[in-house]
């Protein structure tokens, strides 16, 4: 292998700035002078820096922010109802003390204000009559107005229900119905009525007991 020392160096037309990078141009070994030795003894080439490339920043776009609508809290006004309590009005009760059971719906009214229902004698002729015509006393209905004189027709005719109405005198005729001819029966609304004389006006006249008969069979 050749050998060259450092005055060789002096003809090469080659500018080295750093006298150590004469090694990787020159291939063969190199011997130094005494005095040039400790020149190039520490000397090192530095290592080429590798310049990282830095990362692009980007810049973010900024994000809108969208405004949450606040929900309105309403306070409700509750308004207390007050139920008003209607007093329940009952319609009273209209109870009768009559005489019989009313099984054939025949309502007979009189008026004897010193007595429950109506004089014994004047209750035998009623039965007999009643007995003419196929009838008990428990088939009818005997009341004396003269202890329901404030009672109204129309009460009488929802408690009986009567299909026939006999009225025994003019006392015995009750408060609300309608203008009836003596001994002339009339048809009231489902009923047949029969206003005829009492029983005080007929136990002395053959009359009025004949008038009252030929209306009472028809009855």
């Amino acid at each position: 292998m050749k050998r060259f020392n450092y005055f060789w160096l002096k003809f090469v037309k080659v500018k080295v700035e750093n006298p150590v990078a004469l090694r990787f141009i020159l291939q063969d070994e190199l011997y130094l002078l005494g005095t040039d030795k400790k020149l190039y003894e520490h000397s090192t080439i530095p290592e080429p820096v590798m310049e990282q490339p830095q990362p692009e920043i980007k810049a973010q776009a900024a994000t809108p922010t969208i405004e949450q609508p606040i929900p309105e809290f309403k306070t409700q006004v509750v308004i207390p109802v007050i139920e008003q309590i209607v007093p329940e009005v009952k319609t009273p009760v209209v109870s009768f003390n009559y005489l019989g059971q009313n099984l054939k719906r025949f309502l007979i009214l009189v008026n004897y204000p010193e007595l429950e229902f109506i004089a014994e004698a004047h209750l035998t002729a009623l039965q007999n009559i009643l007995k003419r015509k196929d009838l008990e006393i428990n088939d009818v209905a005997i009341l004396n107005m003269a202890t329901y004189s404030a009672v109204k027709l129309d009460e009488l005719i929802s408690f009986f229900k009567p299909a026939k109405l006999l009225l025994l005198g003019q006392t015995a005729l009750p408060q609300g119905i309608a203008p009836l001819v003596l001994n002339n029966p009339k048809i009231l609304n489902g009923y047949t009525a029969l206003y005829s004389f009492g029983f005080k006006e007929m136990m002395d006249s053959v009359e009025n007991k004949k008038a009252f008969w030929e209306q009472m069979k028809a009855l």
